[in-house]
């Protein structure tokens, strides 16, 4: 695929192709205060960028510690979802599309599992799919033009409460219907605890450790730009590289050391893959969680301001005006992390032993009760 004006990263280049334009020179982020009443008065999340979080010296330490304990286990998920993939698409041409950014690592691990373990080139791009906006048409386009006969093959993450899965399975349907695409909304996550993806390798809520951070277990790149003063009718959505992070970048550090493990987990993958189903039925049942903390938690029920799951309440830490957290157990290791941004941040946590998911984070409004 023949492509200028993508924007750099810090992943090698057999890794992952990001479909993104780099703004990069032009665009400047925006303060937290500015990006929060922009986006509570209309404005769409997309239009402006957060500043990167710099994690202090205690956070990166609990990165580091979190990635050795739970390398492993990332490893199997890995490969049972890889093998899941290959076993649901019924080919081995398949092109992997991740959702940037958090789909980027889980992304370039399973194209690494399909490659060492299983022997296959599967392509792998990055593209972007915002909320109320939709997947960047003219990236899916350029993929199909480029692999018009392969199984494409969507990648994410994890779940929270299903926003991004809604917003692919209406692309798809779209494109398929507009287009003759044929595309599918099988969306591939290491975990859903939303359960509202039917490939994954856990529905547990818990730490993926890429969650952590930002632009630094990212290769480096934003978030994604959809704002038109930088992105015209035929561009890709935007993002930029932060190329003044490279001394702190760990991009290549987290897949590299997850992947070392593939050796060891391969046994177990191969086991767990043929004793159960490959896809599971979607019961949305995350959603139902927080429609009910939006009806207790709000006068005006909007659920863009509830942010489930450990990921999604890490981000709403690194990114957004946090009014509380919710958790379920406070000595649960997989939020011990979002204990301390919480504390670093002066934001309340509170305890709700019955909770569904271990973390929920509620962004601030104007419409709390």
């Amino acid at each position: 695929m023949i492509a200028t004006g993508l924007v750099k990263t810090s992943y090698p280049k057999e890794d992952i192709t990001f479909l993104l334009k780099d703004v990069s020179e032009e665009f400047v982020e925006s303060t937290l205060e500015e990006r929060e009443k922009a986006v509570q008065t209309g404005a769409h999340y997309a239009e402006r960028l957060p500043m990167e979080y710099r994690p202090s010296d205690e956070y990166t330490n609990l990165y580091h510690e979190t990635v050795g304990k739970t390398k492993r286990q990332l490893s199997y998920l890995v490969g049972l979802v890889t093998r899941r993939i290959f076993m649901n698409a019924g080919t081995d041409d398949v092109v992997l599309v991740s959702l940037a950014r958090a789909g980027s690592p889980i992304g370039i691990l399973i194209r690494r599992y399909a490659q060492r373990v299983m022997g296959m080139e599967w392509p792998h791009y990055s593209v972007s799919i915002l909320r109320d906006k939709g997947i960047d048409e003219k990236a899916i386009d350029s993929i199909r033009a480029a692999h018009p006969a392969s199984r494409i093959q969507f990648v994410d993450g994890w779940t929270g409460k299903g926003a991004i899965q809604t917003e692919l399975t209406k692309a798809v349907n779209s494109l398929n219907e507009e287009k003759g695409m044929n595309l599918y909304d099988d969306m591939a996550v290491l975990s859903d605890p939303g359960a509202c993806a039917v490939l994954f390798g856990t529905r547990e809520d818990f730490l993926i450790p890429s969650a952590c951070l930002n632009a630094t277990v990212s290769g480096l790149v934003s978030r994604t730009i959809l704002n038109k003063l930088y992105i015209g009718k035929d561009d890709f959505h935007g993002a930029k590289f932060y190329g003044e992070l490279l001394k702190e970048d760990l991009s290549n550090d987290f897949v590299d050391q997850i992947t070392e493990c593939f050796v060891e987990t391969r046994e177990r993958v191969e086991q767990e893959a043929v004793s159960r189903p490959v896809t599971a039925e979607r019961t949305w049942q995350g959603m139902k969680e927080v429609e009910a903390i939006g009806q207790q938690m709000y006068s005006e029920t909007d659920y863009h301001l509830i942010k489930p799951g450990v990921g999604e309440t890490t981000r709403v830490l690194l990114r957004r005006n946090p009014w509380k957290v919710l958790v379920n157990n406070l000595d649960n290791p997989d939020v011990h992390h979002i204990l301390m941004l919480a504390e670093e941040k002066g934001v309340p946590v509170e305890v709700v032993p019955d909770l569904f998911y271990r973390a929920i984070g509620l962004i601030r409004s104007g419409k709390e009760i």
